[in-house]
């Protein structure tokens, strides 16, 4: 007998495929300046402080974003599909504003920023949308969407060889790319009705803090921010230095798809991060993540006159365990926080970590100048080592048990 929700169920795979490809696509403007900063930085001759704003800006208008759509509860006043294409659109148009402004001066950063903002209304509110099919999958949907923003934030390197040594078609495309998805999600069915988002509540951030586990998986998160974006963001700049230095045409085009392999394949890291953690323990994936990042981020530096297979080979490695202890962060904070105080909790930890990550995103070209790439990236070893440390302390606490269903 064919139920509703069995028709509800048929179409699941239609819609959860949608609302992940509208996510890559419109993620596709987190890092569309940034994909170019080779041509930039040699057409403008932009310098560290203001190649890194390109990429920062974004990271302080996604936390001012994240903290202003929570504390006046827009995710739950605003219809989630129309909230998600209007961010979409405006985010869309102060990218292609860039084309407009002087690309070395005050005004791209305060349109990067706005593309920040925006991306507060794509993000989690695509987490929300796609949860409204979640039926004991939820992990795997949420690794699915941190699969779309990694994939998402490698696509511009893809645009930068499809139109290759004009950085300004790798903007217009990232543009015209959410402006699509802003769009296609009008059309997406969600598979019943989203839940309210818990509220930021000021207030609560003594309490949650006096948690001494979800402190540790805070901590935990913050060392993988201090790494993530900042590899992210200037990984694509020292492989275009590694090969302008060797018989290649067109370094800047094989930088650029090496790049979008690097970063691109972290999102199978992040599928598998999540069905690993469900099985095995949440610690345990992220120790393990965390260790193997840390070392690839002490040797790849290194790697810059190294065979080229050799160097492919950490950086993948590199992509792939970046981000494959992302999600699993954010998972911890809901197994550990009161469930009143979740919403606050996953605010607190997503606002200080991208705080830290404005912080190495800017430090990593300022020690790249002064003593090289190995200095620079192994400086970004330091976050997965802490970030190791504290998730094994949170692992031998009793607590832990409460993590995946007993598997810490």
């Amino acid at each position: 007998m064919i139920t509703g929700e069995s028709m509800a169920q048929a179409g699941k795979p239609f819609a959860v495929g949608m609302i992940t490809i509208c996510q890559l696509m419109a993620l596709s403007l987190w890092f569309s300046a940034t994909a170019v900063l080779p041509q930039l930085r040699a057409e403008f001759d932009l310098g560290a402080i203001q190649s890194s704003l390109f990429t920062s800006s974004v990271l302080l208008g996604f936390v001012l974003g994240t903290l202003i759509s929570a504390f006046f509860g827009l995710a739950d006043r605003v219809e989630a599909r129309h909230f998600w294409a209007a961010s979409a659109f405006i985010a869309a148009t102060a990218n292609i504003l860039i084309l407009a402004v002087p690309v070395d001066g005050g005004v791209v950063i305060g349109l990067r920023l706005i593309t920040g903002i925006c991306m507060a209304g794509i993000y989690p509110i695509g987490m929300k949308m796609v949860a409204t099919w979640s039926r004991g999958d939820t992990g795997f949907l949420v690794g699915l969407l941190v699969g779309a923003l990694t994939m998402g934030s490698a696509l511009p390197h893809l645009f930068a060889v499809a139109v290759p040594l004009d950085w300004r078609m790798v903007i217009v495309a990232a543009s015209i790319s959410a402006y699509i998805a802003g769009v296609a999600i009008l059309f997406v069915k969600l598979g019943g009705t989203p839940g309210k988002s818990p509220r930021f509540d000021p207030r609560m951030v003594g309490h949650i803090w006096a948690n001494k586990p979800l402190r540790h998986a805070c901590y935990g998160y913050f060392g993988h921010m201090w790494e993530l974006y900042a590899m992210w963001g200037w990984i694509g700049l020292f492989l275009y230095g590694a090969l302008s230095g060797r018989e290649f045409d067109n370094p800047g085009i094989w930088a650029a798809l090496l790049t979008f392999a690097i970063v691109g394949i972290g999102a199978f890291g992040s599928l598998a991060g999540g069905l690993l953690a469900d099985r095995i323990g949440r610690t345990t994936v992220t120790m393990a993540a965390m260790a193997i990042s840390g070392i690839c981020a002490l040797v790849a530096g290194a790697l810059g006159d190294a065979s080229i297979p050799i160097l492919i080979v950490v950086c993948i490695v590199w992509g792939i365990s970046v981000i494959a202890d992302s999600a699993q962060f954010s998972s911890c904070v809901i197994e550990l926080a009161d469930p009143h105080q979740v919403g606050t909790a996953l605010t607190l930890q997503n606002a200080i970590g991208f705080i830290i990550a404005l912080g190495s995103i800017h430090l990593v070209p300022v020690i790249a100048d002064a003593s090289g790439w190995w200095g620079a990236f192994a400086m970004l070893a330091v976050g997965p080592l802490l970030g190791f440390i504290a998730m094994g302390r949170l692992r031998n606490m009793p607590e832990a048990i409460r993590l995946a269903g007993g598997r810490r």
